[in-house]
């Protein structure tokens, strides 16, 4: 990094986050609990590298394992998973080449016959969430949805919509359906929207052009020139009249 992008970074630390390297994990289909025998595919994206990077886990079966080792099929920098079980559920993450890691997600393998679809990642401060609540079948099916333990409203439809949400709806949700069971708990976080000061700064006048700069010379020379001519020639009339 240069002097100025460093002291660029310094100069907005408390205003936005300046990194020269990020990587992102993305999950396909996007929600982090599954049935089991579902399939999900895991890609690893690196803003500097194409190679992307490699897809680990942290599970009770295995501590820091990547993809190939034991578990999924690496190709690049995807890892697909054919046949999820309950022993898949745990922190997965990315891993550049030159050791840069995402952000964790939590991903959950459920067992039984009710799962939540919740944002993967940090949802942003005043965005509308919907959460849905799906059987095997993943019918359109009544459902109640629960925010730390507590009821907060029905789905008719099996979806329910936070609107603009905050701080205060961080939190472990989970939703039910009758006759069919209750979903595994999943955390929504809400992240403050980035904030960005107002420039103070002037804009940098043109740089000069030096035919422009010509031209405007020689404009004033030729408003100016009869005047000096005049001036010239009517001293030269008053020194020839002046007596010898």
């Amino acid at each position: 990094m240069t002097m100025e992008a460093s002291f660029l970074c310094l100069t907005l630390t408390s205003l936005l986050f300046c990194s020269t390297h990020q990587v992102r994990l993305t999950v396909s289909p996007s929600r982090s609990q599954f049935f089991k025998d579902e399939s999900v595919t895991l890609i690893c994206e690196d803003e500097n590298s194409s190679d992307g990077g490699t897809v680990r886990r942290n599970t009770t079966g295995g501590t820091r394992t990547e993809c190939g080792d034991g578990w999924g099929r690496s190709a690049g920098s995807t890892c697909e998973i054919g046949y999820l079980y309950p022993d898949d559920s745990g922190l997965y993450w990315c891993e550049s080449m030159s050791g840069s890691s995402s952000s964790s997600i939590q991903l959950s393998v459920s067992g039984g016959s009710v799962i939540l679809q919740s944002p993967v990642l940090p949802v942003m401060e005043g965005d509308d969430v919907t959460l849905r609540c799906h059987d095997k079948t993943f019918s359109k099916l009544p459902a109640a949805f629960y925010k730390d333990g507590s009821f907060i409203g029905d789905g008719p439809s099996g979806h329910m919509t936070l609107l603009h949400v905050s701080s205060s709806d961080e939190g472990l949700y989970k939703c039910s359906i009758s006759g069919q069971g209750e979903s595994p708990s999943s955390w929504i976080s809400v992240e403050d929207k980035p904030t960005v000061a107002p420039s103070t700064s002037k804009a940098s006048p043109p740089a000069s052009n030096p035919f422009q700069l010509l031209l405007t010379v020689m404009r004033r020379l030729l408003v100016f020139c009869p005047y000096i001519i005049s001036t010239l020639l009517f001293v030269s009339l008053y020194q020839h009249r002046s007596p010898g």
